[in-house]
């Protein structure tokens, strides 16, 4: 398995804060996985970033999870990686992270009220966020 990363590339930043929506509720879903693999692999914002890495970031933010004080560390790192302009980013593609198997559970929805917090994420810009990715997830 692949060693923690000490610290965070912006692309970085963006990869774990959708890992940690993913194990938010213990249990990493394929849906989620393969929603995290596409967006790394089609956003522009992902353009320069090496794929590999997402396994060194994902095993980062287990890491911190076993921490007492793992949260805090992970939005410290990522406040010190990601430029506030991409912040609302990072909160899209948590919520489309969680929204990706169709069910937000409460353990996904706790840990976005935090991102929304940690981020400082505008309330109705939330709002905005979190019903898109609800309307891009619905099935027929």
């Amino acid at each position: 398995m692949p060693q923690p990363l000490a610290s965070l590339s912006a692309e970085d930043a963006l990869v774990a804060v959708m890992v940690a929506v993913s194990v938010s509720d213990e249990r990493i879903r394929t849906a989620e996985l393969v929603a995290i693999e596409r967006m790394v692999n089609h956003m522009p914002v992902f353009a320069a970033y090496d794929i590999d890495r997402i396994r060194r970031v994902a095993k980062t933010v287990y890491s911190l999870f076993e921490e007492e004080d793992g949260l805090d560390a992970l939005f410290g790192l990522v406040r010190d990686a990601l430029p506030g302009k991409f912040f609302e980013t990072a909160y899209a593609l948590a919520c489309d992270v969680a929204a990706a198997d169709g069910t937000i559970r409460e353990g996904e929805l706790r840990l976005l009220e935090e991102i929304r917090h940690e981020l400082n994420i505008d309330r109705l810009h939330a709002a905005a966020i979190e019903w898109g990715a609800r309307v891009r997830h619905l099935t027929l």
